[in-house]
């Protein structure tokens, strides 16, 4: 039943997190939102609403280990799973904005991450993130989605960005509600249902908390950008998914562990720290290859997938004690 009860909880997390976004960008486009304003705000936020559904429950349930692997495995698997399977599909081209603006704010807010955790262990004693931690890393989201905001509408004004009017659908304001109510008993719902039922296949397969998050839980949490980055593969529109991904680890981080340890101080194992400093490597190596690549190809995508691969088979060896004491 715990993995029936699982998928149930990951339907109702993607399931609640849609009727949320529709709901929300419904009423933004009753005030009169732009309809860009509402794409990097609601419907961006509404993507991760999955991963801090998930991430809050846990943190309130003692289970800090998936509050935070959830969140590095989601990115893990958002920067070379759904990138590396895009490419595959369609060559993703590189745009100037993702390298000059994005993509270093992503590289930054796991920095930030790191710094924060180790913060924590020179405090307390053990890696975590405090009350403080979270609002810190809530003030630099702030800053970063109205740099975003601002940017956006710069390029609108200048012509550089369109504004598909008919793309968010307007419904009256009593159903409206409705969505957004739905939509968050859903994902509060699926984020229990998810946290309670892994920490069980967990402890039944001799599993810690922090490799079914860095595994079943954050990918099951990454199927809406991974089905959204698809879809935008098959109708030629493959640049959108390397800009999708970064957005969306840098609102896991800033945003998803910032409400989380807000809400409640995380407090995880040195395993942890040691996942955060190799999320910093892969998006260092990814960086080079895009500095030297106008586009991520078939061979690229490959590579991806191969290193998401190899990083699996380490924390799986990690958890069963088949590394040598140096690798640990």
């Amino acid at each position: 039943m715990m993995y029936l009860w699982l998928i149930v909880g990951f339907v109702c997390l993607i399931k609640g997190a849609d009727f949320f976004v529709d709901g929300s960008s419904s009423i933004a486009k009753i005030l009169k939102v732009p309809s860009i304003i509402i794409g990097l705000t609601i419907v961006a936020m509404g993507t991760s609403a999955p991963e801090t559904a998930v991430s809050i429950s846990a943190a309130f349930k003692g289970a800090n280990e998936i509050a935070v692997s959830n969140v590095v495995g989601s990115n893990f698997f958002n920067l070379l799973v759904v990138v590396g399977v895009c490419a595959l599909m369609q060559p993703v081209n590189i745009t100037k904005d993702l390298i000059k603006r994005d993509y270093p704010v992503s590289i930054l807010a796991t920095v930030l991450l790191l710094a924060l955790l180790l913060a924590g262990r020179l405090i307390n004693g053990e890696p975590s993130l405090s009350n403080w931690c979270g609002i810190l890393m809530l003030i630099f989201f702030a800053i970063y989605l109205i740099t975003l905001i601002k940017s956006t509408l710069a390029a609108r004004a200048a012509g550089a960005a369109a504004d598909d009017e008919d793309e968010i659908k307007q419904r009256s304001l009593p159903v409206s509600i409705l969505l957004i109510l739905v939509g968050l008993a859903g994902v509060i719902i699926g984020g229990d249902l998810v946290v309670d039922n892994a920490t069980l296949i967990a402890q039944e397969f001799g599993m810690s908390n922090t490799l079914i998050g860095l595994t079943i839980v954050a990918i099951g949490t990454s199927l809406p950008e991974l089905v959204t980055s698809i879809v935008a593969a098959r109708k030629n529109e493959a640049d959108l998914a390397l800009g999708n991904v970064v957005g969306s680890n840098i609102f896991n981080i800033l945003l998803v562990l910032g409400i989380s340890s807000s809400v409640h101080r995380i407090t995880v194992g040195f395993d942890s720290v040691i996942d955060v400093c190799l999320l910093i490597a892969v998006n260092l190596i990814v960086l080079a290859i895009i500095l030297k690549k106008s586009t991520v190809g078939k061979g690229i995508g490959a590579f991806m997938i191969l290193m998401y691969v190899l990083y699996t088979a380490y924390i799986i060896s990690r958890n069963y004690g088949m590394l040598p004491e140096f690798m640990v």
